[in-house]
C-alpha cells in the first residue's frame, strides 16, 4: 500500500475545510484532489492543500489514480446519491458526514450501497473527543450500570451555509436529524443498546425568525428535549438549546446508576470563546460515586494543535486516524452503516413526535433494516 494515502474530497464547506486541516496533520494521508461547486469554497480549501487537484465533477475526481479513499462532506441531502454514484464507478473506502441520509426513503438504498463500498465510515465526530471518549471509557464502571444518561447541548445557532441550505428541514432532515444525530448515536453506543420509544417537544422559538429566502421563513427548530427508552431498560434525555453560547461548556452529559454518577463536559469551538475571559475552561470528567461519597475532577486537556484544528475539540483528527488506519489495516469501520442509520431514525422519529405530539415506537417502520 502506498506511504501516503490520497484523499478525494467532495464539498469544501465549513466542514470539509475542517477535514482538510486534520487529514494535514496526517503523516500518511493528504487531500489529492478537491471538487466543490462554490468557487470561493474551492478557493479556501485550496490554501489549506495548495498540491490538491481541483475537479469539475465527481466523475473527474472518481477518475483520478491518485485517489484512495473519499470524505463526503457535501450538503446532507447530496450523500446517498453520491455514495451511489461512487458505488457505481469506483467502489472506494468512503467517510460520509453526518447525517448519513435526509429522507426516509433513502434508507433502503443504503443496502445495495453497503454491498458495493469496501468499507463506509459515518463521521460522528462526537464519539472521539477526548472528554467524551473518556466518559464513555469509564461510564459503566463509575455507575455500576447505566440507568439514566443525559446529553445536554447548549450553544451558538446554526451558522451559514453556502446558500444557506441549511435554513430548511427540506435540505437537512430537521435539527433532530442534523445536529442531533451525533447525539443518539452516542445514546446507544453508551447504553449499547436500541431504542424502543421515543417521546420529543421541540421548535423554533429564536433563531432565523427574521430571515428570508425567496420569501420563505427558515423553519429549522432551535431547542427542544427528546426522552428515549431503551430495549435495556435505561432512559436517556438529549436537552438541546441553540441560543446559549454563553455557556461556559457547550456539551455536558451525565450517566448515573446504582453506584454512582459520571459527567463529562466539553467547551465549544476555541474561536467563539471570548478573548477578554482569558483562557477557555478546561474539558473535564467527574466521578461521583454513592459510596464512600466524594465527587472527583479530571481535566482532560486536548493538544491545542487539534483545537486549532476544528470545531470538534479534536475530534476529527482522531476520527481520520482511525479510519485511516481501518484502510490500511483492511479493518471494519468504527461507526458503520448500521450505526448511521439508527441516529437518523432516532431523529427522524424525535421529528415526528415533537410534530404530532406523540410516543413514537422504534418498529413498524422506524427501526433500520
Amino acid at each position: 500500500m502506498k506511504a501516503r494515502l490520497g484523499y478525494g474530497i467532495i464539498g469544501c464547506g465549513m466542514m470539509g475545510q475542517e477535514h482538510i486541516r486534520n487529514i494535514n496533520l496526517l503523516d500518511d494521508a493528504y487531500a489529492a484532489a478537491i471538487y466543490e461547486p462554490d468557487a470561493g469554497m474551492m478557493s479556501r480549501a485550496l490554501a489549506l492543500a495548495p498540491d490538491a487537484k481541483p475537479v469539475g465533477s465527481i466523475a473527474e475526481l472518481l477518475a483520478r489514480p491518485d485517489i484512495d479513499c473519499l470524505l463526503i462532506a457535501s450538503p446532507n441531502f447530496l450523500h446517498v446519491d453520491q455514495l451511489e454514484q461512487i458505488a457505481a464507478t469506483r467502489p472506494l473506502p468512503v467517510l460520509v458526514e453526518k447525517p448519513l441520509f435526509t429522507d426516509p426513503a433513502d434508507s433502503a438504498r443504503l443496502a445495495a450501497i453497503a454491498r458495493r463500498l469496501p468499507l463506509v465510515w459515518v463521521a460522528m465526530e462526537y464519539r472521539y473527543m477526548p472528554p467524551v471518549a473518556a466518559f464513555i471509557a469509564d461510564a459503566a464502571k463509575a455507575t455500576g450500570g447505566i440507568r439514566m444518561l443525559t446529553i445536554r447541548e447548549h450553544r451558538f445557532p446554526f451558522l451559514s451555509k453556502v446558500g444557506d441550505w441549511n435554513r430548511f428541514n427540506r435540505n437537512t432532515g430537521g435539527t433532530l436529524v442534523e445536529k442531533c444525530c451525533h447525539f443518539f448515536d452516542l445514546m446507544r453506543l453508551i447504553l449499547k443498546s436500541d431504542p424502543v420509544r421515543i417521546m420529543a417537544s421541540a421548535g423554533q422559538a429564536v433563531n432565523h425568525l427574521d430571515e428570508r429566502y425567496d420569501g420563505e421563513t427558515p423553519d429549522i427548530w432551535d431547542h427542544g428535549y427528546v426522552l428515549v427508552d431503551f430495549a435495556s431498560g435505561a432512559r436517556a434525555m438529549l436537552e438541546l438549546c441553540m441560543f446559549a453560547e454563553g455557556s461556559s461548556y457547550q456539551e455536558e452529559i451525565s450517566a448515573v446508576g446504582a453506584e454512582g454518577k459520571i459527567e463529562c463536559l466539553v467547551p465549544g469551538p476555541t474561536r467563539f470563546w471570548p478573548a477578554h475571559l482569558g483562557a477557555p475552561p478546561a474539558p473535564q470528567v467527574i466521578i461521583s460515586p454513592r459510596n464512600p461519597p466524594g465527587p472527583r475532577t479530571l481535566e482532560i486537556p486536548v493538544d491545542q494543535a487539534l483545537l486549532d484544528a476544528g470545531d470538534h475539540n479534536g475530534s476529527t483528527f482522531f476520527q481520520h486516524r482511525k479510519f485511516v488506519d481501518a484502510i490500511r489495516l483492511d479493518g471494519p469501520a468504527e461507526v458503520s452503516l448500521t450505526d448511521g442509520r439508527w441516529a437518523v431514525a432516532m431523529g427522524m422519529a424525535a421529528q415526528v413526535s415533537a410534530q404530532q405530539g406523540r410516543v413514537v415506537s422504534m418498529d413498524g417502520g422506524w427501526r433500520p433494516g
